[in-house]
């Protein structure tokens, strides 16, 4: 007989942010869910807010694939058609970037995102199941913008074409998600000049027609020109998970008017809403105020776990920074600060000590002082209530007290239970959490260097063997450079570390 899947056994809950409220979870296909997550725009290194807005949905992610749910996760790459302050005029953001630096596009794109791709893989961060790229749709998105005018919900201007949000909101509600309504948007706009292609200054941009300057540029029946940065969403979305799927996700910031456009785009192509949960991750503080590039109060990744930044005492390692962010609640503003950091590191370490405990610890023939079974489901109950991984780690440190008390002999567990709890424990902190044990990468990378070192030795000795001093004493002198000092005794040479 087949076991029940996990998510059967579980209720989960998901703050949705369009009805405001938490929702019971109910895939569209059971035991199958569309995932789609607003991706970078590769015209620079990736930043922290953004890091933290990928590390919660590989929470989500990995929370899903435990329930044993079959999960597509989709995240894109927009390369092309995101134009500074995330308006419909001025410079895309790749090709401003690709000017000052006297480079292709393209290169641009490649180079940063490789480094996105780095960056999250330090953070251990499990790669979507598609990784589609705005430049990679162009085609979908001409097809789309061709649909949503045949539908009476965008007008072409001077080559460009932008959808009507008046027209839209006519019959729908445009504003739904953010919570604002078309009439007080029109009453607190002021008419630009750069807006005269537009019937109204809300109207945005489906299809742009490219200035003789502008480097990036695609045929349309309409104009050569380029995509706008909302429609790829709609399109690659769509795409790979139907017209309708489960989550959307993305950061705070998004929610308008870049999800709020995607939300009248869907309507407007399929005549159908195209997403029934929509979640959002909150922003990030350094110090207590916002990160911001032009006053300086912002740290990078590669700051972060080098140490070389104004802010932080020391380098904190990957993994102890993502500890640090799922200690907050992923629609909760988490601040950054020295301290916070510290304390989180002590707590990683203590949560590592426990697991290693476990492997120790011997049995008896009952459990005293601890509910494993009771444990194990609010450990589950805090992942159901809108993916709460501040709560489950409150939950895995109850553990943690339990298996001290275990170790100082002041409490009992049966073999059974010893067995629930270590593997409940593996499951959550390794699977779900995506945290790593850096105490075995420290001491696999103490292995390999003491194999290195001996290697070196050999040589030495070698030399030595073969009145070749110059070399030996090379190799001393510069081992001795970089901390490591050999000790020449009767029963060989030995080294130790500076």
């Amino acid at each position: 007989m087949a076991a029940t899947s996990l998510y059967k056994t579980q209720e989960l809950k998901i703050y949705n942010s369009i009805s405001g409220q938490k929702e019971t979870f109910k895939s569209i296909i059971e035991g199958n869910i569309g995932m789609y997550v607003c991706g970078p725009t590769v015209y620079s290194n990736v930043h922290l807010g953004n890091c933290r807005t990928f590390i919660s949905f590989d929470l989500v992610f990995r929370y899903l694939r435990h329930l044993e749910y079959k999960v597509r996760y989709v995240r894109n790459i927009t390369d092309a058609g995101h134009l500074e302050n995330d308006a419909d005029e001025g410079e895309d953001k790749v090709a401003k970037k690709a000017r000052l630096e006297e480079l292709e596009p393209m290169e641009i794109v490649q180079r940063y995102t490789l480094d996105f791709h780095h960056v999250m893989s330090k953070f251990n961060a499990i790669p979507p199941s598609i990784e589609p790229t705005a430049t990679g749709h162009i085609v979908e998105q001409i097809e789309i913008i061709k649909t949503i005018i045949d539908n009476g919900f965008a007008y072409e201007s001077n080559g460009s074409i932008y959808f009507d949000v008046q027209k839209f909101n006519d019959t729908n509600h445009y504003g739904k998600l953010s919570g604002r309504n078309l009439e007080d948007m029109i009453a607190n706009t002021r008419e630009l000049s750069a807006q005269s292609d537009k019937k109204n200054p809300q109207d945005f941009a489906l299809w742009k027609k490219a200035e003789p300057q502008h480097i990036m540029r695609w045929p349309s029946p309409w104009s050569d020109g380029f995509p706008g940065w909302h429609l790829e969403c709609t399109v690659m979305s769509t795409k790979y998970l139907g017209e309708r799927f489960d989550i959307h996700g993305g950061g705070m910031d998004l929610k308008f008017p870049h999800h709020e456009c995607e939300i009248a785009q869907g309507e407007a192509a399929c005549g159908q809403t195209p997403v029934n949960y929509w979640m959002h991750a909150n922003m990030l503080t350094l110090n207590g105020k916002k990160m911001s590039k032009s006053t300086g109060n912002t740290i990078s990744p590669g700051e972060l776990f080098s140490g070389n930044n104004n802010f932080l005492s020391k380098p904190f390692d990957p993994t102890i920074v993502r500890f640090f962010m799922l200690q907050a609640h992923y629609r909760s503003i988490l601040d950054f600060s020295n301290d916070a950091l510290e304390a989180s590191e002590k707590g990683f370490y203590k949560l590592i000590d426990a697991i290693q405990t476990i492997d120790k610890l011997s049995t008896s023939s009952a459990t005293e002082g601890f509910n494993v079974q009771n444990w194990r489901q609010e450990c589950y109950d805090a992942m159901n209530d809108d993916f709460n991984s501040p709560i489950l780690i409150a939950k895995l440190f109850d553990a943690v007290k339990f298996v001290n008390t275990i170790k100082e002999q002041k409490a009992t567990i049966s073999a059974a239970d010893l067995e629930l709890l270590r593997k409940t424990i593996h499951d959550f902190v390794f699977d779900v959490l995506g945290l790593v044990n850096i105490n075995e990468t420290a001491s696999d990378i103490s292995d390999k260097l003491s194999g290195a070192i001996e290697l070196l030795i050999n040589l030495r000795a070698e030399a030595r063997a073969n009145k070749d001093f110059a070399t030996s004493d090379k190799i001393r002198d510069e081992l001795i450079e970089i901390g490591i000092q050999l000790k020449d005794g009767r029963d060989g040479t030995s080294f130790s570390l500076n």
